[in-house]
């Protein structure tokens, strides 16, 4: 059986009243599309492939709900950013089944975010409004009226999107995008002179640098 595929003019999700939505991957459908879902051997909880066909950008999602305006279809705005959509444009819109992740590797844009309180215990709670992440894909989260950009760049298993609904999941963080190494103060000639003279001419050893670092968390502790 044919999976379902639809093309839909698309619009932000806040314009349905619903700003609480923007803080996930759902969106909001026409009830024909239930319809049409209903005829398919859907898996539940239902995910969906969306499609830029004009910039060839592609995401994932979940539903919220049926209860759209017939013939268009709300995203959170994010996605919408990802995938350069404007307000009207049309998304191609396809079920798909996905794996359940186990683990996935995570750098956020900014060290403010790794550096609260209890990120995981703020991603376990946001993650809620999530249905499945992508390799490659900026998701946005708002905490504490604060957005928080993260970029996802690995999951596993190693496919382009993941399930994360009821999922045991693994989370790491690689450096923030805007963290930068702390720079040493200039040595003096005299503690120049030194070093070269403790070495004896031997080499530098620079093994030890690590370009990655982070913490890991497990989100169902």
């Amino acid at each position: 059986m044919r999976p379902f595929e639809k093309s839909y003019p698309c619009y932000p999700i806040s314009m349905t009243g619903k700003s609480h939505l923007e803080n996930g991957d759902k969106i909001i459908m026409p009830s024909s599309a239930l319809t049409s879902l209903s005829t398919k051997n859907v898996q539940y909880p239902m995910l969906f492939q969306l499609k830029n066909k004009s910039k060839r950008k592609v995401s994932h999602c979940g539903v919220l709900e049926f209860s759209a305006e017939e013939g268009k279809v709300f995203l959170p705005s994010w996605i919408m950013l990802n995938m350069k959509l404007r307000d009207g444009d049309e998304v191609i819109i396809r079920n798909v089944t996905l794996k359940k992740a186990t683990s996935v590797k995570l750098r956020p844009h900014e060290t403010a975010f790794v550096e609260l309180s209890n990120p995981k215990a703020v991603l376990e709670k946001l993650l809620r409004g999530f249905s499945c992440l992508a390799t490659g894909e900026t998701i946005v989260i708002d905490y504490n009226e604060k957005k928080y950009s993260i970029d996802v760049l690995e999951t596993k298993p190693k496919q382009k999107a993941v399930s994360i609904i009821d999922a045991d999941i693994e989370v790491s963080f690689a450096l923030a995008k805007d963290y930068q190494k702390a720079e040493k103060p200039a040595a003096t000639e005299a503690t120049t002179a030194e070093k070269v003279e403790e070495d004896d001419g031997l080499e530098k050893d620079e093994s030890s640098f690590q370009a990655f670092t982070g913490k890991s968390y497990k989100l169902s502790d």
